[in-house]
């Protein structure tokens, strides 16, 4: 069965002036990547780049090296987080603009919105809050503008599409109060310029303490660990054709206790003398996926790794035994969710490609080389 691999891809590392001004010149995602430390025996810190080194996503000839070990490893394409606040204010447009415009590499790509607020907090371990670049909804004028903007990625042969339709994904969805109108504006300007139509996928978790009413208000619910129905039915409601979900926090719940880990995970973010908390992934990741993960419109995500503790310290857990041999297993259990689906619905979200700083990424390190390519490549052909 031929899965449809798509990894996100951060582009943050290359120096721009609003992280120069937040943080020093200079500043990229390297830099918490080179100064993280282990915090408990055995913990796997700092991570190393092998293959690639500290690269400069400005360079050309990385981008091309990137693509040609995600293709051997059986990715199909690359999905470029993409940063649009409002008013044509944008951040890391760079290196897709001249993946877009140069024609190359020739690898597939699509677009997965980051909508929401850019803080120091976002990027920098004990960063704070302060605001560098806020995430509005401004209203027709400023999504027409924003689709535009996207229309010669869309036309692009290269574009990821499902049923035709160039996919294009949210991260928000809770939080964009004119969604159904965003999406609708969409879909007419589609129509319009001749590509047809978008296939909108909603960034979401399987369980959630957090409900959108019909208004677009959030309420606060206690996750419940047994069904995703309900969460899932009410985003789809929204106008959205399907939805990608992080399991992580269910997994962790359904593994650790529903209230012990809500508890534990306040008190790690307003007491950093607790040692931090640790998740084996082995014993975790089995309880990643929800029932409902196997429905025709849900596509599921892969989590190589998980240490998150470069950009937060102890704040969130950090998954130990995260091994190649480990993550095959969880991309075979994944598998199994879409042996039913139609073809161009076999959809997998690997996140991430190179979230370092998360210690969630797929290019070659130091310790384990190519292992984790390999893993993937084993478990989809």
């Amino acid at each position: 069965m031929k899965a449809r691999v798509i990894a996100y891809y951060l582009p943050q590392f290359h120096p721009i002036p609003e992280n120069d001004a937040a943080w020093g010149k200079g500043f990229t995602e390297w830099t918490n990547v080179a100064q993280a430390r282990p915090l408990f025996r055995g913990h796997y810190q700092p991570r190393i780049p092998a293959d690639l080194g500290f690269y400069d996503l400005r360079l050309p000839e990385i981008r091309e090296q990137q693509a040609e070990l995600a293709r051997e490893a059986g990715v199909e394409g690359f999905c470029y987080w993409h940063y649009w606040f409002g008013n044509g204010k944008m951040l890391l447009q760079r290196p897709f603009e001249e993946v877009l415009s140069s024609g190359k590499p020739d690898f597939p790509f699509c677009l997965a919105w980051a909508n929401h607020d850019w803080t120091t907090g976002t990027w920098q371990n004990g960063g704070g809050t302060r605001m560098i670049a806020r995430q509005e909804y401004l209203g027709e004028e400023d999504y027409r503008a924003h689709f535009e903007y996207c229309l010669p990625a869309f036309r692009d042969k290269r574009y990821v599409r499902v049923d035709g339709k160039p996919l294009f994904t949210i991260y928000d969805v809770y939080n964009f109060p004119q969604l159904p109108q965003f999406i609708e504006l969409w879909r007419k300007l589609a129509s319009e310029s001749g590509i047809g139509d978008i296939f909108f996928v909603g960034f979401c978790k399987p369980t959630s303490t957090k409900r959108r009413r019909d208004d677009g208000t959030i309420e606060r619910v206690l996750p419940n660990l047994k069904s995703s129905a309900d969460v899932y039915n009410r985003l789809l409601s929204l106008g959205l054709d399907a939805l990608t979900p992080d399991g992580r926090p269910l997994a962790e719940m359904r593994y650790a206790g529903k209230y012990r880990r809500l508890i534990r995970a306040t008190l790690q973010k307003y007491l950093p003398w607790l040692p931090a908390q640790r998740f084996d992934y082995s014993k975790v990741m089995p309880y990643y996926y929800a029932t409902e993960d196997a429905w025709e419109n849900i596509f599921p995500s892969i989590m190589p790794q998980w240490d998150r503790s470069p950009r937060s310290g102890i704040t969130n857990g950090i998954y130990v035994n995260s091994t190649p041999q480990n993550f095959k297993k969880h991309v075979e259990q994944a598998l199994t969710l879409l042996k039913d689906k139609q073809p161009e619905h076999r959809i997998l979200y690997l996140r991430s490609w190179n979230e370092w700083a998360e210690g969630n990424y797929m290019e070659p390190d130091v310790k384990y080389g190519h292992g984790f390519l390999d893993a993937l490549k084993a478990a989809i052909t």
